[in-house]
């Protein structure tokens, strides 16, 4: 043992005082005890790799459909650059400039109604392209055939063949070779999609798409004045692909040359903007979730510090007696953090650099993959730099055992060091915290969100420590009961080395986390499911031309004498300036989507039903100004108030309008709202069709809601009419996606929790055999102490479980209505079943560690005390 003396003059003269020579006898040290196994550090281990993993995994995807996006801009695009006109066609001035940038591929996307002979009739994604689809990207069908064949084989008295996704042949029970109306024509299906590569520039699609000869559209009726159709023209150079300056020359050229032309332009560079956008925020939400993993698996770091250092205490005071000084110890367990922490994150970064390949396979056909099977060495970077920063976090202050254990170790109980000696850690300790914090906000999508998040994690670490003190206050202060049991098990839970923080915090954090989760999925779908169809229309009829709106509204009322029946004229347009500042100049606030595209807008005589004026006045019918109502809560959140001028174009015409007053908005009804509703004399001439909604008095049924489609449609072939709730179950289909990722991210966060109550019952499994075999040869039964460590385990669930609930739901109650802006409603039963899983899953985890410790056999034990 003399070799082990380190600070003694032949120490001293063999390191020469350098403090990296005794790093390096640290290393040796730490490397030979770490020979024996690890032994009580699988947690440890198993907490950072899972964090470590889901950070990496999460961002390396976000990272790599982020990449995919912009490899893929030109065929998500459909060109380099990409000009698209609501309502109207580019006129000739507009079209003979495009056609002289390059390669020129035109497109028509709207809505429509399918019919079959069988009655049925299915809202479709209507998509009318030319002979040059697609300039970029390949468009596949079944059976390897050409698009531009299957066109090129129409007859003029026949019916126009169309290209249509899998899932019209399924709703609409239809086989290749059928045949279908579309309006006014007869169309064919002539292949199936599988899969096209603009697909994702479309937005969220309400029905199955249909694709034909965008001249056909001209014999459908269904592209009048004012429709709601958005003509697409996409330009690529003539011998590949236009350069970055080429296309930034284009743009400016051609908006110089048609200043009023309304369109909005889109580059191969920012294609999908909105997707990016998506997957942005996502990716930052499953990083808070893997972040929030990671904090639940740090305390089970803390513990195997705790319980490893506890165990080499006799070790480390023959250290310190062989004059090793308390640094040194300290940085020899230190390294052993380390090289743990180095092992848990290799581990999780392989498995979070598997995550894109996987999830290409899983997500090829629906979102561009390309870039997924790659390595990310900033994603990878970034999630190794959260999970070493969380384990010293945590392990910092344990390691305070180790320099606070003295020689006197060896012969009698000590204390540790003195609290002054302690403060070093607990600084380190919060500078390592803010530095992980400072990470987390400035490294993520949402810094505010981030911020918030941070706050309130440490927030609920700070109150899960006060309820595990306020515990054992009660639990010490308890009347003292007549059953031996629950006296025991009250016992257990304030007595030295107890389990209460323990459990209280690892189980109480991920149990917030889950009532969250499952409060905010049940809101939502609840407002989706419930809430929203009881006040919502039950149709929206879309494009009711001028000539036909008289009779299509004489038709609902016949068809539907007890429904409630509302119109409004419809046009599109896009807001370009206010006072004389451009809309892209506008500063950025949290409604600059209402300057980012076109918006529905109206004109009206009077105020809608639904709205009430709250500041200005309505004006007069017989009014010659040009006058605007905005709706008030986003006028706030822009900036903009009365007397304020704004600038709209609507089919290529730019008209100003002063804004005479505010008005409320009840988006959430999903009755005819608009942004803006201007003074009838604004468009007075301008060719605009008709907005309808019917909503029955009794909320209707599906057999009533199809018959009148079936009437409707026959009648009026050219109208479109969109179910509410066929679209809110395809809004719900995406968000039941969406939930299922979240829950899967999740669940990681409860494996780590359910790994920490694991390793810390583990930690204590010593003292529980030396109790249960203390009691046992006093007398105690095993079913007495079965009951008595049961009591412990239910009560310290039930205060987890408890907690869990009253933070999950204000947390849920914050996400519901302050970010999503949607009615919060107390959901009682997921909220109970988190309860009852913590208290399950706490009393399951102890009674088998109980059960092992029973089974001892006392000789062995007794003779060891």
């Amino acid at each position: 043992m003399s070799s082990i003396a380190i600070d003694g003059p032949a120490a001293r003269g063999r390191t020469g005082g350098a403090g990296g020579a005794n790093l390096g006898l640290a290393l040796r040290f730490a490397l030979r005890e770490m020979r024996g196994g690890l032994r009580g550090f699988y947690v440890f281990l198993a907490c950072v790799m899972l964090g470590t993993a889901t950070i990496a995994g999460v961002n390396s995807l976000a990272k790599g459909l982020s990449d995919g996006i912009a490899a893929e801009g030109q065929a998500l695009l459909g060109g380099d650059i990409s000009f698209s006109l609501i309502h109207r066609q580019a006129s000739e001035d507009e079209r003979a400039m495009l056609a002289g940038l390059g390669r020129l591929s035109t497109m028509a996307s709207l809505r429509a109604m399918a019919r079959t002979g069988a009655g049925k009739q299915t809202l479709v994604e209507l998509k009318g392209v030319d002979g040059a689809y697609p300039l970029y990207g390949a468009l596949k069908l079944r059976g390897g055939r050409e698009l531009g064949e299957i066109f090129a084989a129409a007859t003029p008295d026949g019916p126009v063949p169309a290209a249509v996704d899998p899932s019209l042949l399924t709703v609409a029970d239809l086989s290749v070779g059928d045949t279908f109306s579309l309006g006014r024509l007869t169309m064919e299906v002539a292949a199936v999609i599988d899969s096209e590569p603009d697909k994702l520039s479309g937005g969220l699609g309400l029905g199955p798409r249909v694709m034909l000869p965008v001249e056909a559209l001209e014999r459908s009726g269904l592209v009048d004045e004012g429709s709601l159709v958005r003509w697409h023209y996409r330009v690529a150079g003539e011998a590949g692909m236009l350069s970055a300056d080429e296309i930034k020359r284009t743009v400016a050229a051609a908006n110089e040359a048609f200043p009023s032309a309304g369109w909005r332009v889109e580059t191969r560079g920012d294609a999908a903007p909105r997707l990016r956008e998506s997957i942005g925020r996502f990716a930052q939400f499953l990083t808070l979730v893997g972040l929030t993993s990671l904090a639940v698996g740090g305390v089970g770091v803390a513990n195997a510090v705790r319980a490893y250092l506890d165990r080499k205490r006799l070790t480390i005071a023959t250290l310190r007696s062989l004059g090793a000084p308390a640094g040194w110890v300290t940085q020899l367990y230190l390294v052993q953090i380390l090289i743990l922490t180095a092992i848990g994150i290799a581990a999780g970064l392989v498995l979070g650099a598997a995550a894109p390949p996987i999830a290409a396979a899983a997500l090829a056909g629906v979102l561009p993959t390309s870039a997924l099977v790659a390595v990310f060495p900033g994603a990878l970077a970034l999630a190794a730099l959260y999970g070493l920063l969380t384990a010293l976090t945590f392990a910092v202050w344990p390691l305070g055992l180790a320099y606070g254990v003295r020689p006197t170790a060896l012969f009698r109980d000590d204390d540790g060091a003195p609290a002054a000696r302690r403060t070093r850690f607990a600084v380190a300790t919060g500078v390592l915290a803010l530095l992980l914090a400072a990470v987390a906000v400035l490294g993520a999508y949402d810094q505010l969100l981030a911020a918030i998040y941070v706050v309130a994690a440490a927030a609920i670490f700070a109150l899960l420590r006060g309820v595990a003190v306020g515990i054992t206050a009660l639990a010490r202060r308890a009347p003292r009961s007549r059953s031996t049991p629950v006296r025991m098990a009250v016992a257990n839970i304030h007595r030295r080395g107890a389990l209460t923080p323990t459990v209280t915090l690892s189980l109480g954090l991920s149990l917030t986390l889950l009532v969250t989760l499952a409060l905010v999925d049940g809101n939502l779908r609840n407002t989706l499911t419930s809430q929203l169809p009881e006040r919502a229309p039950s149709f929206f009829f879309v494009d009711i031309q001028d000539f036909e709106r008289d009779g299509f509204l004489a038709l609902l009322d016949e068809a539907a004498p007890d429904s409630t029946v509302r119109a409004q004229p419809m046009l599109r347009g896009r807001i370009v300036a206010i006072n004389d500042t451009p809309s892209s100049e506008w500063p950025d606030t949290e409604a600059s989507w209402v300057l980012r595209g076109d918006r529905g807008i109206t004109y009206a005589d009077a105020p809608p039903e639904n709205s009430e004026i709250v500041a200005g006045r309505w004006w007069s019918p017989d009014t010659a100004e040009n006058e605007v109502s905005f709706a008030a809560e986003l006028a706030g959140e822009l900036g903009v108030g009365l007397g304020d001028v704004v600038r709209v174009n609507v089919l290529g015409r730019e008209v100003s309008a002063t804004i005479t007053n505010l008005r409320t908005v009840e988006w959430e009804s999903l009755s005819i709202n608009f942004v803006m509703m201007f003074s009838p004399n604004v468009f007075a001439g301008a060719p605009h069709a008709h907005l309808a909604t019917l909503t029955f008095a009794d909320g209707g049924d599906e057999a009533r809601e199809l018959a009148l489609l079936s009437r409707l449609t026959d009648a009026y072939p050219t109208v479109t009419a969109v179910r509410v709730k066929d679209a809110l179950e395809a809004v719900n289909s995406v968000v039941g996606d969406l939930v299922l990722a979240v829950r899967a991210a999740a669940s990681v966060t409860l494996i780590a929790s359910m790994l920490v109550l694991a390793g810390t019952l583990a930690a204590s499994h010593r003292s529980r055999i030396y109790d249960a075999v203390i009691l046992k040869t006093l007398g105690a039964r095993r079913r007495t102490l079965m009951l008595a460590f049961g009591i412990e385990y239910a009560l310290l669930g039930l205060a987890a479980g408890v907690f869990g609930i009253v933070a999950g739901t204000v947390a849920a109650w914050f996400i519901t209505e302050g970010l999503m802006e949607l009615d919060f409603v107390f959901l009682p039963q997921a909220a109970l079943v988190a309860a009852l899983v913590a208290i399950a899953v706490t009393v399951g985890l102890g009674l088998v560690g109980t059960w092992r410790a029973l089974g001892e056999k006392p000789a062995a034990v007794l003779r060891n005390l």
